[in-house]
């Protein structure tokens, strides 16, 4: 009985108070049906679904990812109303994706009170169904190829398989993942899978990220060794980012290509008289201007490959291959170029770049890149009592390195590889800047108001202080 009194004085009280009791809400009933996609090469991709609700969302989401990354893309899909508690939902993602390149997706409705209702996920893949692809499987590279004979395909095959256990045993890295590897058979087919923003000299390219490969061969290239060269040389790269991967620093470019270069066709005759020849002529890329992206002039992206290949048979014959090894999967741990060189030549990158230009008899080539901007006219309004000196111009003396790009190409019919059209930016210089005429200020005429505010300032913030510990 007291407790019934109790209830009901606390049901006046609240109701005194202006308190009435709230009916619970009624649960949220909703469901997604299994979303659908629509993903050709050189359509958008759509994705479709389907909500059935008894209240509507404020928005709907779609959610992907590549199924070799955590990191999400969100848009906020077109929501029609369909009838019976039932919401349609649709999203587009414009641009480019090469072949083969796999989402997986949902959908996500978010209510007006903040409730939110999760889809089932689906993949998609992008497929390229301009050509009637045919396929054979090895024990871990997948051939497709539409034109060219079963004995072409045979030995397309076994060149992946070789390729791909001859640099895993040399990076000491275990492959277990699947490659697919598309063979094109003419070159405007080969640029439209790749995409617009593909380098013309461009006759091969590795997308670690998809696990993929794509490569130009022509019908008069079938037999050629340039097969050869092509297959292994990309396969080198996956395997090369295998070893590599981590979150944070990517190794520079020249050490991956150079890497592909040595396994694939040796430091050979036309590579070694192009870096002996720009040595001679001073006309040397140092390292340090190939870490990311390389040149895009023929001459100069022929002569970065030279150099890549060049400076890997040096390594190897002044520190070993197990040194090299070694180099290269200490990037795994995603450390720095010079944390990676000190370990394995006991100098940094530097030294390596100085003592590899030396071991050409070359000189040490200038630094290029953005040179200071001139100084500018004087205001003749401006004091001359206060007016810096002019600082001369200086050529830049330090050059920074781009981070290198996941993925990488190799050029048709040519045992010069060339590069991918990865987005990345040129090598830039750095140099001491002019500095700009300082401007006169106007001073007040009573130096001393500026110490009487802040003084009372602190007072009156002091007087604040007090007055709350007291309440408090």
């Amino acid at each position: 009985m007291r407790r019934v009194r109790l209830v009901a004085a606390a049901l006046i009280v609240l109701g005194g108070l202006g308190i009435t009791a709230v009916t619970p809400a009624r649960a949220l009933e909703a469901s997604f049906e299994q979303p659908t996609a629509t993903a050709r090469l050189g359509e958008a991709i759509t994705f479709r679904t389907v909500l059935r609700s008894d209240q509507q969302p404020a928005r709907i989401e779609l959610i992907t990812r590549l199924p070799s990354d955590e990191g999400t893309s969100i848009q906020v899909a077109s929501l029609m109303p369909a009838g019976n508690c039932a919401y349609e939902a649709s999203a587009v993602a414009e641009g480019h994706v090469t072949p083969n390149t796999t989402f997986l997706y949902r959908f996500r409705a978010i209510f007006p009170d903040g409730t939110i209702e999760l889809g089932p996920e689906e993949r998609a893949t992008v497929v390229d169904d301009r050509f009637a692809w045919r396929t054979r499987a090895g024990s871990l590279v997948r051939l497709h190829w539409y034109e060219g004979d079963d004995a072409f395909a045979d030995r397309a095959l076994a060149i992946g398989e070789e390729a791909l256990a001859r640099a895993s045993d040399l990076l000491g890295v275990a492959e277990t993942e699947p490659v697919d590897f598309f063979i094109y058979a003419a070159e405007d087919a080969f640029r439209a899978a790749l995409g617009p923003g593909t380098r013309e000299n461009v006759g091969g390219q590795a997308n670690a990220s998809i696990r993929t490969l794509f490569g130009l061969i022509e019908p008069a290239d079938i037999s050629s060794a340039w097969v050869d060269v092509l297959i292994t040389h990309e396969l080198t790269h996956l395997v090369f980012d295998t070893a590599i991967d981590n979150p944070y620093h990517s190794p520079p470019r020249w050490l991956n290509e150079g890497l592909a270069v040595y396994l694939s066709d040796g430091y050979g005759p036309g590579d070694r008289v192009a870096v002996e020849s720009a040595a001679r002529t001073g006309d040397l890329i140092p390292l340090v201007g190939l870490g990311g992206l390389f040149p895009t002039t023929r001459d100069r992206f022929t002569l970065a490959y030279a150099e890549s290949v060049s400076a890997v048979s040096f390594f190897i014959d002044t520190f070993g291959q197990d040194e090299l090894v070694a180099l290269i999967r200490g990037y795994a741990e995603g450390i720095t170029d010079d944390e990676a060189f000190s370990r394995s030549t006991g100098a940094d990158l530097a030294a390596f770049d100085g003592a590899w230009i030396a071991s050409l008899d070359a000189p040490v080539p200038e630094p290029l890149g953005p040179q200071p901007a001139p100084s500018g006219v004087i205001p003749p309004d401006w004091a001359d009592s206060e007016r810096p000196e002019a600082v001369p111009s200086e050529e830049a003396t330090s050059v920074a390195t781009p981070p290198a790009a996941a993925a990488s190409s190799i050029a048709p019919g040519s045992p010069l590889p060339m590069t991918m059209a990865t987005p990345g930016a040129s090598p830039v210089a750095s140099g001491p800047a002019t500095s700009p005429p300082a401007v006169a200020s106007s001073t007040s005429d009573e130096p001393g108001m500026s110490v009487i505010v802040i003084g009372m300032m602190v007072v009156i913030i002091a007087v604040i202080g007090v007055v709350l510990l007291r309440r408090s």
